[in-house]
């Protein structure tokens, strides 16, 4: 970019040539400035050049010389600030493309030279290498500047970014480092009045020869007016001078490309979604309050560029007109945006702005005199006043200054206004005067209480006092207060605040106790600490929206984070001990108060920290605090007895219970505390019962119970210590909970919840086992109680883990064997298989379950279970009985004409198999059943063949052994055999009735099929010879079919 045209002109000389070049610019050590140097210092600050040529008729070339000497800025903290990220790095990391960072290497490897300043114009050459096979690269640079501040930038580079360039930064640290090194020249002006006509012309004849192709055009221009007698030219007196410094009237402020602002604002709205974007929107924000803090005017500048980009974002109307919300990313932003924007206008007392909280702000004023008086002084006291009539209380009881009258979030953002506009000290005293008016306004909320106590304990449930909290509100009010507290205990060195970007290793943060003047015995961290408890401790609605709730857990847990930074002493925790108390205390006004409105935030992730912090001094205090705050109530019963809400805003917000979005993770939260409350408890009976009693009363959550379940089993069984029996049997007590829960819902997890509660129980011994098998019917499914319960506890892993004798043993399996029956009655088709197998060693159990299969068949048990259980019956060696079942099975089927492919083929199949090896008896007697079962041709044919083959009762499991194998054509299988031929004939005329010619070939092979059973008869051949003419004449339409069939049967 180039530098702007001069702002103003020069005409005469300034008076004879001196050769001091610069005489003072660098003094030893322990020697003191020269009184030049230090009032050029002050000029040089303060005075535009031209104000000091003004006031003065003539200033010594030595004056000007050191004027203009210091006139350039003096601390790197500003070219940091303008050449660096707006936030601090992650830990480790050290960003190299950040501007400062460059610049400093630059410089530090010797790429500078050529460095001349004339007047307030600083140039020099930077040679940066190329990258590998490239060529090493020269960039020019020119700097303007006026009262220590640079006002325009140029760059060979042509950088169009926010900050200042890697070249720019290393010409300006080379200036402020090696100031003795830069030759020094008046501005060009000064050198030219000292020149005659002759010198004028060559110097600007060599000029043009030297830039002939830049600026030949414009000196042939400029000559031409110059000639010309009338022209504007030459009414001017002197002439523009761009080394000559500022004019009286121009502003002084710091270069700041505002069109590349604007630019690179509206390009990372657009890309909003992407973290990338919303992350260096962040930075800007943080660069906006940097900048404040340093009472840059230039802060307010860059946030009013901003915020015209953002009104400017065109999303903002097609949202409006979509009349839908902006996404959460957006919300996020606009988020950071308004508290700047409030900042600026409570520092400026302006009215510019569209936001409403903004706006209110426009409206605040300071010129307060109570206000004012706080701010001004550390001891302002009643005697340091002298009115005494006012309508609200200026001071406590103990003297100390209390400030009233406005909200408290706009009364915390005058802090962080202060703090943001470089103000610390009048931050720390306003702070400290809401702190005293918070304690007041406490103990006032604890006496109104009182009176109310029995009252509100009586009806049980109470309005909300807050609808709009402090943790989670716009302006994080709570935070403000905090941080401006902590900033002045914070322990740093100095060196690491100055160059924030440098990728150092990120310290350790430390804080001391800082006394507050005028109140003894205070400090500031104790205040900061009571604070955030305050706010966190604070009873306040949920708000409406996701990203306004997700935004109070957020809040929440950032505010804890700072919290977990401060290590605790004696002092912090005496404040811990008295807060917590008080939050006990606090009814209506507190989240752990005896009485909740049903829709206020939750106080887990607050009583988890409490409590952490609190048990190792104050244990009794811990757990009270905890167990109060293990309350949910929005998932309780609205109102106590149906009562009708009695306050008007109690009606408008019970209907918000399905608008809760976070509540899984207000849930999880609360299950987090409940599990730290546990594992805290281990080995004392007393909290472990008070802890077991609040989880079940107030956790809701089936998965997160068996969470805990777990979780507390886990830690009473550590693998070198002994379990701890009263924490495994909370653990058990969770896990049946579970199972209580869940029995009619049935998740996923059921079985794994099962097998865990069988493990647990075996953990504490053979009577929980037994137990939860006795009273299965209120925990388990039948199947879960016969096939993981019953079987998982009688193992032989679980009996070697139980160590039982004998008789325990056997009472074991004697409660296990009852379940399983119990079981098979319960639920047959599912259970009466595992029964029969867990009862095998004991015959009557094992005869019991037999009975309540045969008595399952009669009320409706399916064939595929009897089939199951008969099979099961041969495999165990009892054929008659499997015979029986399987009979059972056959009268319950029915196979239809076209079921070549029924799932029950096999079984069939299998069963005619056994019938056939117990002998001609139980072959008879299944006949008709398959007869009357099976209508399927294939499967009947294939039956008879596979009867045919061998004699009845030849199978291993044969008692009575036949001579011969038994003929198609006698009984008992010329029944069969009848059946099959009538099966053919029926499915034959069945298929033609609506057979296509593609199935013609299927079939002349299924009638090949019927050919080989009509010839097991011995009149066989002439009924299939009948059966085909009748085909012939009933479907001789079908022309090419019938070709087929004469083709292959004759």
């Amino acid at each position: 970019m180039d530098p702007p045209a001069a702002k103003r002109s020069r005409g005469c000389p300034a008076g004879p040539e001196e050769r001091d070049a610069g005489a003072g610019a660098v003094r030893g050590r322990g020697r003191p400035e020269a009184l030049l140097d230090l009032s050029a210092k002050r000029v040089a600050e303060s005075w535009a050049f031209e104000q000091v040529e003004e006031r003065f008729s003539r200033v010594p070339e030595p004056v000007q010389k050191r004027i203009v000497f210091w006139s350039f800025p003096r601390s790197e903290r500003e070219i940091c600030m303008y050449s660096s990220l707006g936030y601090q790095p992650p830990e480790g990391e050290h960003d190299a493309r950040v501007p400062f960072t460059r610049g400093l290497h630059l410089l530090q490897s010797g790429a500078v030279d050529r460095v001349l300043q004339v007047g307030f114009h600083l140039s020099g050459n930077i040679r940066e290498p190329g990258g590998p096979g490239e060529p090493e690269r020269l960039y020019h640079v020119s700097i303007s500047f006026d009262r220590c501040k640079i006002t325009s930038v140029s760059c060979g580079c042509d950088n169009r970014d926010l900050f200042y360039c890697a070249h720019v930064v290393a010409l300006s640290l080379y200036r402020i480092r090696h100031a003795h090194q830069v030759e020094l020249r008046l501005p060009i002006s000064e050198t030219l009045s000292q020149m005659n006509r002759d010198q004028l012309q060559k110097f600007v004849q060599y000029l043009i020869s030297a830039h002939h192709t830049e600026v030949l055009p414009t000196a042939q221009r400029l000559a031409d007016e110059i000639l010309l007698l009338g022209s504007e030219i030459n009414l001017v007196h002197g002439a523009p001078d761009p080394t000559a410094g500022a004019g009286i009237e121009d502003a002084n402020c710091w270069h700041l490309d505002e069109e590349q602002i604007q630019e690179q604002v509206k390009q990372l709205l657009s890309n909003g979604g992407y973290y990338g974007a919303s992350q260096q929107l962040r930075s800007m924000f943080c660069k906006v309050r940097e900048m404040l803090r340093m009472r840059d005017s230039n802060g307010a500048r860059m946030l009013i560029l901003m915020t015209e980009q953002f009104l400017q974002d065109p999303r903002l109307a097609l949202w409006r007109q979509q009349g839908a919300g902006m996404t959460d990313k957006c919300r996020q932003l606009w988020d950071e945006l308004g508290p700047e924007e409030e900042e600026e206008v409570m520092a400026a007392g302006s009215r510019h702005t569209v936001f409403g909280r903004a706006l209110q702000a426009g409206s605040l004023h300071w010129s307060d005199d109570h206000l004012q008086r706080i701010l001004a002084s550390d001891s302002y006291s009643p005697n340091l006043t002298g009115s005494g009539g006012s309508e609200k209380p200026t001071f406590d009881p103990q003297g100390r200054p209390l400030w009233l009258g406005e909200p408290f979030p706009t009364t915390c953002a005058r802090v962080d206004t202060l703090r943001a506009h470089g103000y610390p000290r009048q931050a720390l005293r306003l702070a400290s005067a809401i702190v005293n008016t918070l304690r007041l306004q406490q103990r006032h909320q604890l006496q109104i209480y009182k009176q109310q106590k029995k009252e509100l304990l009586q009806k049980g449930s109470t309005c909300i006092t807050n609808t709009e909290g402090w943790v989670g509100h716009p302006l994080d009010p709570i935070g403000c207060l905090c941080r401006a507290l902590l900033e002045a205990c914070r322990l740093e060195e100095e060196t690491l605040a100055i160059y924030p970007d440098l990728g150092l290793e990120k310290r350790k943060v430390a804080y001391q106790h800082v006394p507050v003047p005028g109140s003894p015995g205070e400090s500031y961290l104790a205040m900061a600490l009571e604070v955030a408890l305050l706010g966190l401790g604070q009873q306040r609605a949920l708000p409406e929206g996701l990203y306004a709730q997700d935004k109070v857990v957020r809040s929440e847990e950032q505010l804890l984070a700072l919290l977990e930074e401060v290590e605790l002493d004696e002092r912090l925790v005496q404040v811990l001990r008295k807060q917590a108390g008080q939050l006990l205390e606090g009814g209506p006004f507190s989240g752990f108060g005896e009485v909740l409105f049903r829709e206020s935030v939750p106080m887990h992730t607050c009583a988890r920290y409490l409590f952490t912090a609190l048990l190792p001094h104050d244990p009794d205090l811990a757990y009270r605090l905890a167990l109060r705050a293990m309350r949910l109530p929005v998932l309780e019963t609205a109102f106590p007895a149906g009562e009708p809400p009695s306050n008007p805003l109690d009606s408008i917000m019970s209907n918000r219970f399905p608008r809760w979005f976070i509540l899984g993770h207000l849930e999880t939260r609360q299950c987090e505390l409940a599990s730290a409350m546990l594992t805290a408890a281990k080995g004392d009976p007393k909290w472990l019962h008070a802890v077991l009693g609040s989880i079940q009363q107030n956790i809701h959550s089936p998965a997160l119970l068996f969470k805990l379940a777990q979780d507390a089993c886990k830690t009473a069984t550590p693998a070198s210590a002994p379990p701890d029996t009263t924490l495994l049997g909370i653990a058990l007590e969770l896990g049946l909970q579970v199972m209580r829960m869940t029995l009619n819902t049935m998740t996923w997890r059921r079985r794994e919840m099962v097998r865990w509660l069988v493990s647990c129980a075996t953990e504490i011994g053979p009577q929980a086992l037994m137990n939860i098998m006795q009273n299965w019917y209120s925990l388990f499914t039948p199947v879960e109680a016969a096939t993981i319960v019953a079987v998982t506890g009688t193992t032989h892993a679980t009996l070697l883990r139980l160590q039982l004798d004998a008789a325990r043993r056997e009472e074991l399996w004697a409660c296990a064997r009852t379940l399983a029956l119990q079981c098979a009655m319960k639920d047959p088709q599912n259970c009466a298989l595992p029964a029969l197998t867990l009862c095998e060693k004991n015959q009557a159990a094992f005869e019991a379950a037999y009975q309540i299969v045969l008595d399952a068949a009669a009320g409706g048990l399916g064939h595929a279970h009897l089939f199951t259980v008969a099979r099961y019956m041969e495999h165990r060696g009892l054929p008659l009985r499997a015979y029986k079942l399987a009979t059972l099975a056959l009268a319950q089927l029915s196979i239809a004409f076209n079921q070549d492919s029924h799932p029950a083929v096999n079984d069939v199949l299998w069963a005619c198999s056994l019938s056939h090896s117990l002998g001609r008896h139980e072959l008879s007697a299944i006949v008709p059943l398959i007869i009357r079962s099976i209508h399927c041709a294939p499967m009947l044919s294939d039956i008879l063949r596979r009867w045919t083959l061998s004699a009845p009762g030849l199978g291993p499991l044969g008692a009575r052994r036949a001579a011969k194998p038994l003929g198609a054509d006698r009984a008992p299988l010329c029944q069969l055999l009848d059946a099959a031929v009538a099966a053919y004939i029926t499915t034959s005329h069945s298929r033609l009735t609506h057979i296509s010619p593609r199935h013609y070939s299927d079939f002349i092979e299924f009638l090949g099929k019927a050919r080989e059973t009509f010839l097991l008869a011995p009149d066989g051949h002439l009924q299939f010879a009948q059966f085909l003419e009748n085909l012939k004449q009933t479907y001789k339409g079908k022309k090419k079919l019938m070709l087929l069939v004469r083709e292959r049967f004759g």
